[in-house]
């Protein structure tokens, strides 16, 4: 297994450094990410389904979810 360089999202912003969203880059232009209070799960994906995936989120295609 590769180690991979973690990067916390600016928006996670609680005191004790829980409940926050981390993304790495790896090889092949996948992206990981995890959440940093439950760092064994990891979502393998590549950049440009993540990317469908933000754009998605962010024009409420999922909001009836909630």
């Amino acid at each position: 297994m590769w180690l991979l360089n973690w990067q916390k999202s600016s928006f996670s912003d609680t005191d004790d450094g829980s409940h926050c969203l981390e993304l790495s880059s790896g090889a092949g232009g996948l992206c990981h990410l995890r959440e940093s209070d439950d760092p064994g799960v990891i979502v393998t994906t590549d950049a440009s389904k993540l990317r469908a995936f933000l754009l998605a989120v962010k024009a409420g295609e999922f909001d009836h979810l909630v």
